[in-house]
């Protein structure tokens, strides 16, 4: 099994679990809670959705990945999302190790 498909099950697994908040702005609202451990943004994510995302991660210093694109991640999730917030650090931590290294 790939690394991307076992980012996949970890997500949907997360996302039954109540560990995820989708969509944008319970996204950025988790984030400025310092509640998200990582935010995972799609890879073909339009680019002021990704500055966004981008620019309110650097200045709360959580983690973003960016390890796949919409359909994988709307596929994992149950939901078509292009950013998604892991509420859980063991979550967060596993998604991370699976990260693909740049």
């Amino acid at each position: 099994m790939t690394n991307t498909e076992q980012m996949k099950n970890l997500l949907g697994l997360a996302q039954r679990a109540g560990k995820l908040e989708t969509g944008t702005d319970f996204t950025l609202k988790a984030v400025a809670a310092k509640k998200a451990k990582l935010v995972i943004l799609a890879t073909d994510a339009s680019s002021n959705l990704t500055k966004k995302i981008q620019d309110k991660c650097n200045f709360y210093d959580v983690p973003l990945a960016v390890p796949m694109t919409v359909d994988d991640l709307s596929i994992a999730i149950g939901h078509v999302r292009s950013v998604v917030a892991v509420m859980d650090a063991g979550f967060a931590k596993s998604l991370a190790k699976l990260q693909p290294s740049e």
